[in-house]
């Protein structure tokens, strides 16, 4: 490898990564922590790929270098400005090729110790699709089964704040799993970008010590969990949420206000499920939103709806549920939520001290 190169197992030892593709490239997928600093925009690339194609690759070259110079010197005049000498930056493009080759000459001519990365993103994406096929079945997770609305968000959290590894994968993929789980003005990335989120936390777990993550299926909205994670995770031992009705009720009341404030909304998501529970029983439940009867409205679509698909997805997925501790709570009160995940934390180190199962 030349001196002027790095590969991706490297990347930790850089100052900054610079993706110097499009935005719209950037967008879809970029090494995490990443800066888009374009050296062509998306109408310059198109315009350079059509001049190409169309004129000739002579006047595409010239016109692209005048481009990219114009953008380099932008990029140096605003971004990167007070970057002191010592500054050490990794500059990738697609294919490690002539967008990240201009950027890298004139930094290192300026005196920075600038490196492009071997291959570009293309070389980026197979790392990360190859570390999560490695990294995932070496991870003891503990998988928080549990109803919808039974607070295994809630203690995912309490547990994150207690110290311990949480894999929070409904946060990963900006949905949380569900027919109703899109997130108020947040659109799900796209399918890399959630797997490179994804891989740049399973690199920062310690092996030895348990992840704790919640039950999912093999999607996520529209996103799909790597084979190897869900995988990983089927096989793994269970910790069981049990909550009450009146408090599920309350959790999802709170978790899901803004469907609340914008009935509208909630009534053509449930148009979706008139085939799996006919027009009589989605048009009893739009006349409960109408009457504003909510909690009504959530208990009869926990029981009928997302009670029997969860049993059923559930049971099948995680055949160590059966041998699972249960956490009970009666209340939507964050501070039971906080206890039960200290003392989970407390009896998990204490089983893997003496090498047992843990009991709550």
């Amino acid at each position: 490898m030349t001196q002027d190169v790095a590969n991706v197992a490297q990347l930790s030892e850089f100052d900054e990564i610079v993706d110097v593709r499009s935005p719209s490239e950037y967008a879809h997928d970029h090494v995490p922590g990443a800066i888009n600093c374009p050296v062509l925009d998306d109408h310059e690339r198109a315009h350079i790929g059509t001049l190409y194609t169309q004129d000739s690759p002579f006047r595409a070259k010239k016109a692209g270098a005048a481009l990219v110079a114009r953008n380099i010197a932008k990029h140096l005049e605003q971004r990167f400005a007070d970057r002191p000498k010592r500054w050490r930056p990794l500059i990738y493009c697609w294919r490690g090729g002539q967008r990240s080759a201009a950027m890298a000459i004139v930094m290192r001519q300026i005196g920075w110790d600038a490196k492009r990365l071997a291959g570009g993103y293309k070389a980026y994406r197979r790392h990360v699709v190859a570390e999560i096929d490695a990294l995932a079945p070496g991870f003891d997770f503990r998988v928080v089964c549990g109803l919808t609305g039974s607070g295994k968000s809630l203690l995912l959290h309490a547990v994150g704040e207690a110290g311990a590894q949480v894999l929070d994968l409904e946060m990963l993929a900006a949905h949380r799993g569900s027919v109703l789980g899109d997130i108020p003005d947040e659109s799900q990335p796209s399918q890399k970008m959630f797997e490179s989120r994804l891989w740049s936390m399973l690199r920062e777990f310690d092996p030895s010590q348990p992840v704790f993550v919640e039950a999912e299926s093999k999607k996520i909205g529209n996103l799909r969990v790597p084979e190897a994670l869900i995988a990983s995770m089927w096989q793994s031992r269970c910790i069981l949420v049990r909550t009450t009705m009146p408090a599920r009720v309350a959790l999802l009341l709170r978790e899901y206000a803004h469907f609340v404030r914008d009935s509208a909304a909630l009534e053509a998501r449930l148009d979706h499920l008139v085939a799996l529970h006919g027009r009589e029983r989605i048009s009893r439940w739009k006349a409960l939103i109408a009457q504003r009867d909510w909690p009504e409205f959530v208990e009869e679509i926990l029981q009928d709806h997302y009670d029997p698909a969860y049993r059923k997805s559930t049971l099948a997925h995680y055949p160590r549920l059966q041998e699972a501790p249960t956490l009970e709570f009666s209340a939507a009160d964050t501070g039971e939520f906080e206890l039960a995940a200290r003392r989970l934390l407390e009896t998990t180190r204490a089983a893997r001290h003496a090498l047992a199962p843990i009991a709550i």
